[in-house]
Parts: structure tokens; sequence; C-alpha cells
């Protein structure tokens, strides 16, 4: 149970199981190996009766997790090949797992939680948020489109805070993850470390209580009459000018921030997500993820994307196209086709079909 150069660390204390997200230099980003061995570890742990509860935490002081390893994601797609197929379908199938995981799965969301990060995380049984962590799903400032079950849990969120969360990528903090379900409770960040050693002896549903705490107020609470109102429109376009139109200042800002992300990523998000909110399970919703992601991998703003925010970090992407009225609803719509027979993510264990 390990991953390349301890990229993933695993160990045991009392009769909780622990993993340790161990790249810290790059944000403990999720490697294809990392990716299998938490899986592989999750299978022998789940047999063990010597081991009750798992915990997943990252190390450093930065965060948990801030996604995939999209330098190699840019690599592969630049190249033509599809290493990152590969990646995803494990990635996917480990979310599905921990979903469904039969013994209780702590996840300590500290820091920076994003994409891949919140995939480990934010589909477990108990997740923790603290001051410290920005939670969110920023995928089309890179010309991408949320996955890792991003919209099967966004879909969910109350009103339509979730699809402000998808089409903006904006980070949240700990009320705001609460709210939104993508936490389930609040700890100090100077508690977690009592936390932690307590599990060694005793159940999450024991410990848990003697360091939750209320957070801060959030954000989205107070924005709910304008983000409900602007995202209900049927169109990023709508969507849009409704924010523009909209008296809250913090309406136009948002606008703004909409309008500098991939418009192709942008129209398909908002697809997928109002998908995602009919399709039921979280394994259906995956199997949609994995076919957006695969085609997205063929696209030019995923290369541009990743080349502007990460590579040359000029921030200034040149989109193709560049404006949401010249992105089709054939232009979408491809993104949500079948791939095909063995190219799909099946799940034999859960109905998958999406028709």
């Amino acid at each position: 149970m390990n991953a390349e150069d301890d990229t993933v660390l695993f160990d045991t204390a009392g009769r909780t199981a622990v993993i340790t997200l161990n790249r810290p230099k790059a944000l403990n980003a999720l490697t294809h190996p990392m990716v299998r061995a938490i899986a592989e570890a999750l299978t022998a742990w789940e047999h063990d009766p010597a081991v009750t509860q798992v915990l997943i935490r990252g190390a450093g002081e930065r965060g948990l997790c801030a996604g995939g390893d999209i330098r190699a994601i840019h690599d592969d797609a630049k190249a033509g090949t599809s290493a990152s197929a590969g990646f995803w379908r494990d990635e996917y199938r480990l979310n599905a797992r921990i979903a469904r995981y039969p013994k209780p799965y702590v996840a300590l969301m500290d820091g920076i939680v994003m994409g891949g990060g919140v995939g480990v995380s934010a589909h477990g049984s108990v997740r923790i948020v603290t001051e410290r962590s920005r939670v969110a799903m920023p995928e089309t400032g890179i010309g991408f489109v949320p996955d890792v079950g991003g919209t099967h849990l966004l879909a969910r969120a109350p009103g339509r805070l979730g699809l402000h969360l998808a089409l903006t990528g904006t980070a949240v903090g700990a009320a705001d993850a609460l709210l939104c379900g993508l936490a389930d409770h609040f700890v100090p960040a100077a508690r977690l470390p009592g936390l932690t050693a307590e599990l060694a002896a005793a159940p999450v549903h024991e410990v848990l209580p003697r360091h939750a705490a209320t957070p801060a107020p959030g954000e989205l609470a107070g924005q709910r009459e304008w983000i409900d109102h602007c995202y209900a429109a049927d169109t990023v376009e709508g969507i849009v000018e409704r924010l523009l139109a909209h008296g809250d200042p913090a309406a136009k800002e948002t606008a703004e921030t909409i309008l500098a992300k991939s418009p192709t990523a942008l129209k398909v998000t908002l697809a997928a997500v109002r998908r995602a909110g009919v399709l039921g399970s979280l394994e259906r919703v995956l199997a949609q993820e994995f076919r957006v992601s695969c085609h997205a991998l063929r696209t030019a703003d995923l290369v541009e994307g990743i080349r502007a925010q990460v590579v040359d970090k000029d921030r200034r992407p040149r989109w193709s196209p560049a404006a949401a009225a010249d992105v089709s609803d054939a232009d979408v719509a491809r993104f949500l086709a079948p791939l095909g027979g063995a190219l799909e993510l099946p799940f034999p264990e859960a109905d998958a079909t999406l028709g």
C-alpha cells in the first residue's frame, strides 16, 4: 500500500487507519499512483476487523489537497494521449468507493480543498472543516468541468448555490461549505491534533462532540436572493444578463468572474450540474462526468486554460470560442455523448445507465 516515493502514507493509530496525502510542495495534488494506493488500502482496511474507522488528512500546513496533477493532464492533452482517462477512471471509482465505504471515513478538510481534494473528502461520512478551509471546484477557470462527483454534490446544494459555485469556481469557507452540504462539522484548526489523537482510542461519534464548534458566519446565506434569482435563467448568457442587471454589487462582480471563464466549460458545466440533479445516484453522475472529462481532454480550452493558470501563469487564457453565444447546443451535447462500449466508466455494483 505504497504510492511512488511515499507520496501517500498509510498508518494505524489504535483502531483508526490514517491516510496522509504527502506532497506538501504540490499542495498534496493527487497522482494516479496515489489514487491506486488509496483504493488498495481501503480494500485491505474494509476487511480488517482491527480497523474500525479511516481518517484522511494532508501533509503540511496549506491544505488537504489542491486537486489532481493538472500539469500531467495538460501534457497528456497537448500530446493527444489518453493517460488522463485512465487516471480519471480509477479516481472516480475511488470517489464512489469512499461514498459507500462501510466504516466511518473521516476527512480533515483543513486549508485548501479543491477539485480532486473534494473528491477524496466530501463524499466521506464525516467531513470536518476549519476556519482555514477553502473548498472549491474551480475547473471552469482552466477550461474544464467539475468532476470527481462535484456536479453531484453541487446539484444538491440549497437553491442555486451549487450552480453559483460550479460556474464561478468560488472557494468557500467553513460556514458556506456546511450550508452547501460539502461538509458536516466545524472544528477549529487548533483542536485537530487533539481530535486526531483521541480517534486512536475512541469512535469518531464519541470524539467529535468534544471538539466541534460553531464557525464564523459565511457569505452565501445573505446572497441567496440574488443568486437564486439570477441562476434561474436558462442559459449562461441569461445568467450573466441577470447578474449585470441586479443592483447588488456582488452580483456584478460575479458576472465579471464568470465572463473570465471558458465559455465552453461554462455551458457544459451548466448542463452537467442540471442533469446531475435528476440522474440520482453518485455512480450515474460519475459516469456522466467521465464522458465529459474524456471529451474535454480533446479540447483546446483545457490545454490553454492550464497553460495560462499553471504553466506560463500569465492568467490571460485565450478561449475558443471566446464568447458563450458562440457555443452551440450541439457543442454542449458532444461533451455528454456516450463514449461507446469499453470506453465508458462502468459501475457493476450500481446502475450507471445514462440513457
